[in-house]
């Protein structure tokens, strides 16, 4: 049994009492086995697990897809409640993050750095290999060929490197999947190398068609031409369940909702179930 509910997310859902925010956490129980993927930006994630009746405290893994704030930001609250878990990350996490503002740059990274995990007892594991299974058929996945062309990072993202402002490749980001009867559950963060190259890299790794997507998908910055080959691209791959928001932009998921039953909006407080 497969079981994600989704502590932070952009929109309120029907629990009206919940706290949204911009930014990402899944609470994912796999067969007893107990994750969270992403943190959001603050104590939200705290706050809303408690009125879901979610113990974090047993948690034994965090996963973050990213190295940007609002994926991040929930780790210091978090050690408030959970101990013992190891976190996991992409290489190049703690790379300093910026967007680009035409003359000027915003710092758009995690508010830690390795040695603050070391001083409060936080395991850390760096993901340095395209697959690793964190429990029986819970995958997370890394280093994304870049297929689509269409799939290009916003040039507006850069990392500050001895100084100076080069682009961000997002060579950290981390997906989740996991492998259930139907074929895989992807849950992702952001999508910066692109949803159909980290898809398409999931189903060639581990040999199982995608059943269901959830998380962000970044097509909120897609250009109409390459917003349509993804439209187009969910729809050849007969993928069954599409539960994307975050990043994904209105213009993206007014053309999801075509697909009906197909297509949720994931919002906070939404569960999604796979037995």
């Amino acid at each position: 049994m497969l079981y994600i509910t989704t502590l932070v997310e952009n929109s309120p859902g029907e629990h009206k009492s919940l706290v949204n925010e911009h930014g990402l956490c899944f609470h994912v129980d796999c067969n007893g086995q107990r994750l969270l993927f992403d943190v959001g930006q603050t104590d939200a994630l705290l706050r809303n697990a408690a009125k879901l009746r979610i113990d974090l405290s047993g948690v034994s893994r965090v996963v973050l897809s990213h190295g940007h704030y609002d994926h991040t930001g929930g780790l210091r609250f978090l050690t408030a409640r959970a101990s013992g878990f190891t976190l996991f990350t992409g290489q190049g996490f703690f790379d300093d993050k910026y967007g680009e503002m035409g003359a000027a740059h915003e710092f758009l990274g995690n508010d830690f750095d390795a040695r603050w995990l070391a001083d409060n007892g936080i395991a850390h594991t760096v993901l340095d290999e395209p697959v690793r299974e964190l429990a029986p058929g819970l995958h997370a996945l890394t280093s994304f060929p870049r297929v689509h062309r269409d799939e290009v990072v916003n040039p507006r993202f850069k990392l500050r490197v001895n100084g100076a402002f080069v682009q961000d490749s997002f060579a950290d980001e981390v997906m989740l999947a996991v492998d259930t009867p139907k074929g895989l559950v992807a849950i992702l963060g952001c999508s910066h190398p692109g949803v159909k190259n980290m898809l398409d890299a999931a189903t060639a790794r581990l040999g199982r068609p995608i059943h269901a997507v959830i998380g962000g998908t970044h097509l909120v910055e897609a250009p109409p031409a390459s917003l349509a080959l993804t439209i187009e691209y969910l729809t050849q791959k007969e993928i069954q369940v599409i539960g994307v928001s975050h990043c994904t932009g209105a213009a993206a998921m007014e053309r999801l909702n075509a697909f009906g039953g197909r297509y949720f909006h994931n919002r906070t407080g939404t569960a999604l179930v796979i037995d």
